[in-house]
């Protein structure tokens, strides 16, 4: 409880620094003609949509962080894609030549991992999962976007070196132990990345980001900027399976824009982080990766992507795997803070000379106004040698992992342009009834929980 004590005073000198600067656009008359494409559009508030998010003051851009002709709500994680219709929560700075935003999410939770005491391996305590993040761009010449990203976490504060209790989870290590029914805590430094963009025309950009920490081009936007996933405390089981790779120490992507794709390429380190949560790891540049992305419209984000991770496992290091994944992302704004959000994702994980484990996973949420709901479903198939079963089983026998949750969350109150919601959440999960001497027939996890998180941002101007 100390931990959660201290942190609470962060958030209190957190909110009151940022929430002051969210940006309303002041009214200003543009007589620029609309571009062609959104004449054609179809949709009002999409084509308002679009110019909304493009505008700009002065000389600091309003655009994507990797294309000046994109919008902002485009952002997802590393150099990943959303749909252009995603909400956008944060606090928005503005100086002459720069545009800042602010990030950020807390869960302040009571987590228990298997109330119903069915087995030996759920636990339970009171933790805080955070995520901060500091983004800033500005326009270099006519046609080029600066931009750089900073990413932080107070979990090796708040979780300690083992993490909070989550079951059938695993990746990386403690003390020289694999994690085992814990999330690994995050590094306090996950991204520390700088950009630059060059728009050739309105359809045709290319880009270089660079990172140390940061995020290759391999999997879907990871799963806490993903807007089905806001809401949720949790990271999916089927992380190591899709995204781990969004805290790689050593990242080089180059990408090439053309209308609504962009094929990237990274060059990146393999190996996991670490358990010296505060440090930076040795880069290797020794994994490589390739990912295309298709947006065909403002509600639609789709990507697939296959990469070769180079001993990702401190404990294995004689492991390699070859990574292939798919995801669709849908994002809609029917007005009046009434959205849906879902995602549909697929990924495998394939040792040379072994079978593939896979992993499924279909989430959604639905906000209205100060209410949300969401939900996830996962399928994860996982080996002894994850789970820590030997020698009752073999190291590659495969074990099929289902896991639903269902939440709701309601915003107690705004205080300058900050959000502190109350929710829960219940978890059931099923493996194969060989486990249920350490599991238990069909596990149950309970969650309350406090977040506190930015305000949406809204873009006022006319054109």
């Amino acid at each position: 409880m100390k931990n959660v004590f201290i942190l609470v005073s962060i958030c209190l000198i957190w909110q009151p620094v940022f929430a002051q600067h969210e940006h309303h656009m002041p009214a200003k008359k543009d007589t620029a003609k609309p571009h062609p494409e959104m004449r054609k559009d179809s949709s009002m508030s999409n084509m308002q949509h679009k110019m909304n998010m493009n505008m700009q003051m002065g000389d600091a851009p309003m655009s994507h962080a990797f294309s000046l002709n994109l919008p902002m709500s485009r952002n997802g994680s590393g150099t990943g894609w959303l749909p252009d219709a995603s909400p956008m929560y944060g606090y928005m700075i503005h100086s002459k030549k720069w545009m800042y935003m602010v990030h950020g999410s807390i869960f302040i939770r009571y987590d228990n991992q298997d109330f119903s005491n069915k087995g030996t391996r759920g636990d339970s305590r009171f933790d805080a999962p955070t995520w901060f993040m500091l983004m800033g761009q500005r326009k270099a010449g006519q046609n080029g976007l600066f931009h750089f990203s900073s990413m932080l976490s107070l979990d090796p504060l708040i979780e300690g070196g083992k993490g909070y209790p989550l079951l059938f989870q695993t990746g990386e290590s403690y003390k020289g132990k694999p994690l085992i029914d814990r999330q690994h805590p995050h590094d306090l430094f996950s991204e520390l990345s700088v950009s630059y963009s060059h728009a050739f025309s309105k359809k045709i950009d290319a880009s270089i980001y660079i990172a140390y920490p940061g995020e290759p081009a391999l999997g879907p936007v990871t799963f806490m900027h993903r807007p089905s996933a806001l809401d949720n405390p949790n990271s999916p089981i089927s992380h190591h399976w899709v995204d781990a790779t969004h805290i790689t120490f050593g990242v080089v992507t180059v990408g090439v824009r053309y209308d609504k794709f962009k094929l990237e390429g990274s060059s990146f380190t393999g190996r996991e982080p670490n358990e010296e949560r505060y440090g930076f790891d040795k880069p290797r540049f020794d994994s490589w990766s390739g990912r295309l992305s298709f947006n065909p419209s403002v509600n639609w984000a789709l990507q697939v992507s296959h990469g070769y991770v180079k001993s990702p496992e401190e404990l294995h290091p004689e492991e390699n795997i070859y990574k292939t994944t798919a995801s669709v992302i849908y994002s809609i704004d029917m007005g009046n803070e009434n959205r849906v959000n879902a995602t549909v994702l697929w990924g495998m994980n394939k040792e040379k000379e072994h079978n593939g484990e896979n992993a499924f996973m279909a989430e959604g949420s639905w906000r209205k106004k100060r209410i949300a709901a969401y939900t996830r479903y996962e399928f994860t198939e996982k080996s002894g040698e994850e789970l820590v079963l030997e020698p009752v089983f073999e190291a590659h026998d495969i074990f099929s992992i289902h896991a639903f949750t269902l939440g709701a969350n309601y915003d107690l109150f705004e205080l300058r342009n900050t959000r502190i919601a109350g929710g829960a959440q219940w978890s059931i999960y099923h493996a194969p009834a060989s486990l249920n001497s350490l599991y238990g027939k069909n596990p149950m996890a309970l969650e309350v929980y406090l977040r506190i998180y930015p305000s949406l941002m809204k873009m006022r101007g006319k054109m």
